[in-house]
């Protein structure tokens, strides 16, 4: 009998009340990022947290903590894991499908919070670390750019008038295809 190779190829199925996505990995060029999402994920660190800022055209953010309780809602957007992680900008482009960490204006600030752009964002591309990429879920994706925003603060309407929320992020093998 032979002994079973383990598991490195890993994506992320990301279930919210809107429908599912699936991201692959990009372990090339952001292994420090990757690890540290799949830990957070295993974790279900983010089950129950929901995208707080939604920008059509643009990208939907997730992954703060905070999230979790309405009470914090003046706070959305600043929580963190308790840590930070190390930048890794690398060269994969801001596009359509892309999932990049969300940060404050110190490169090496991220710790938990995630986007996925819903357009192209070259403004982002190597001052964000880029760490994957939708592989299914295209139509989760719009339903959620698509839903109605209000302002916020200072800030235009990004933030969705109907709480939309991650229910749990799963890391399981990527699926064989045939």
């Amino acid at each position: 009998m032979s002994t079973p190779i383990p598991v490195t190829d890993e994506v992320a199925v990301i279930t919210t009340n809107h429908g599912t996505m699936t991201v692959e990995f990009w372990s090339d060029v952001a292994p420090k990022t990757v690890e540290n999402f799949k830990k957070l994920a295993r974790d279900g660190f983010y089950d129950g947290t929901a995208f707080h800022r939604v920008i059509r055209g643009f990208m939907i953010q997730g992954g703060d903590p905070l999230t979790k309780d309405p009470a914090n809602e003046s706070r959305w957007g600043t929580g963190d894991p308790g840590y930070k992680i190390k930048a890794e900008f690398n060269d994969r482009k801001h596009v359509r499908g892309v999932l990049s960490m969300a940060r404050s204006a110190s490169p090496d600030s991220a710790g938990c919070q995630f986007f996925v752009c819903h357009g192209e964002a070259s403004f982002l591309d190597r001052q964000y670390t880029a760490f994957g990429k939708l592989m299914a879920g295209e139509e989760t994706l719009e339903k959620i750019a698509a839903s109605p925003c209000r302002n916020v603060g200072e800030r235009s309407a990004s933030r969705p008038v109907e709480r939309v929320h991650v229910e749990s992020i799963r890391i399981v093998p990527r699926p064989s295809v045939a």
